[in-house]
């Protein structure tokens, strides 16, 4: 059976939560050199994850089904606002204020969370659905970039 593309996302959505988490411990830790190359790692597989999204995955089911003002524009719209709590984050972590990082850890935590479940049970089942066996070509889009 192929992989789908609710199976890959969900994967990659568990993968930068688990380096999400080993940043937030060491910051907690102050383990400063180790936290710094760690949220590089989560922030990049984050910013990998979303332009996956954003130039190939959304943009083909938005031509496909004409939908360009539902649910990929929300995915949008959280993107921007988890881009701006990383932002927010990485100056944190310069400033080795561990406090301020943990407290917006907490907030981005509630938002992927949000925002995974609605990919994950919503969007990209979608996707599949759209797309059926033509998911396959797609991921191998995704893959390449």
């Amino acid at each position: 059976m192929e992989e789908t593309i609710t199976q890959t996302f969900t994967n990659e959505h568990s993968s930068c939560d688990k380096i999400f988490a080993q940043a937030e411990n060491l910051v907690a830790k102050k383990q400063w050199a180790e936290a710094d190359t760690e949220f590089t790692i989560f922030n990049n597989a984050m910013e990998k994850h979303f332009t996956a999204e954003e130039e190939i995955l959304f943009p083909t089911f938005e031509e496909r089904t004409g939908q360009t003002a539902g649910p990929t524009q929300v995915m949008r719209m959280e993107h921007q606002q988890v881009r701006q709590i990383l932002a927010q984050m990485q100056t944190c972590l310069s400033q080795r204020d561990d406090e301020q990082y943990l407290g917006l850890s907490e907030t981005l935590l509630m938002l992927m969370q949000q925002h995974n479940m609605k990919e994950e049970q919503m969007l990209y089942p979608m996707i599949d659905q759209v797309f059926g066996i033509e998911a396959a070509s797609l991921l191998e889009r995704v893959r390449a970039t």
